[in-house]
């Protein structure tokens, strides 16, 4: 026999524990190991090292499952510290909002009384009108800066993976 052939069984072996094999290859390599000593040895021993390799036992430390979930819980806690608590943030920007909007209208007689007292140009009145109406948004401008600049103090050790 050619070495041609025996090396199409070998890797037909391995391709069969691995991937499986088509129809026309399992019959032919079933008819070869039938006839080849040396390609059925090869077959036999690769399925008993493939069974041991199943079957070995590997040991692991019995307490590996209870300190990966504390690992797990304690890293989720640290996630949950990190966490930005902008809830009363949003909160302060919907009330300062709502507030806002119901004072509108007074605002603006207010604003037009100081413009009739100090005779003041309209438009310096209506961008002046404009700035009370972003007041929420600088507050949370300068919460969130104050934020960054206090995690960009921490040392990288500290700061968490992404």
């Amino acid at each position: 026999m050619s070495e041609n052939v025996h090396d199409r069984a070998l890797q037909l072996v391995a391709k069969g524990r691995v991937e499986g094999l088509e129809d026309s290859e399992r019959d032919w390599l079933t008819a070869h190991l039938q006839d080849c000593e040396f390609c059925n040895e090869h077959a036999r021993r690769t399925d008993r090292a493939l069974r041991l390799l199943r079957t070995a036992a590997i040991p692991v430390p019995a307490d590996l499952a209870s300190r990966t979930q504390f690992r797990v819980r304690l890293r989720a806690m640290e996630m949950r510290e990190r966490e930005p608590k902008r809830r009363m943030l949003w909160l302060a920007c919907a009330a300062s909002w709502i507030f806002g909007i119901a004072s509108a209208p007074y605002v603006w007689r207010v604003f037009e009384w100081f413009g009739q007292l100090t005779g003041a140009p309209k438009l310096a009145l209506e961008i002046a009108f404009g700035l009370w109406w972003t007041i929420p948004a600088l507050f949370a401008v300068i919460v969130l800066l104050l934020e960054g600049a206090r995690h960009s103090d921490e040392p990288a050790w500290v700061k968490p993976e992404r």
